[in-house]
């Protein structure tokens, strides 16, 4: 589960980041507006993405994702944009993994809701 749930955080990461880096090089750069467009299609597919994990609360999964999105983003500024992180860059990365890693992985003693169900 833990794999899995890993592979759909980095997949949803990848859709949000290129997503919106492609409508950013559309509107900032002056790209032709099929960048746009498929900026847009992509930014759908990382709508459905977190849907396909297995954590019932639609709150934890994008609170945690939020902590998958930030290594991501530092990773690909550093690899596409070409600015290389520096100490504080890596300092909080981690500590937003640390509390993704919290937030979805922590035992709560039964306070989850069953998966599925709307209160």
């Amino acid at each position: 589960m833990v794999v899995r749930s890993v592979i759909l955080f980095i997949l949803a990461g990848l859709a949000e980041i290129a997503g919106g880096y492609f409508i950013w090089i559309w509107l900032r750069d002056g790209a032709g507006p099929i960048w746009g467009l498929a900026g847009g299609i992509i930014l759908i597919l990382y709508g459905v993405i977190p849907t396909l994990q297995n954590f019932p609360d639609f709150g934890r999964i994008y609170a945690a994702y939020g902590g998958v999105f930030i290594i991501m983003s530092i990773l690909w500024g550093w690899w596409i944009d070409g600015v290389t992180p520096d100490f504080y860059d890596w300092l909080g990365t981690f500590v937003a993994l640390v509390g993704t890693a919290i937030i979805l992985w922590f035992p709560r003693g039964g306070q989850q809701r069953e998966a599925g169900g709307v209160d």
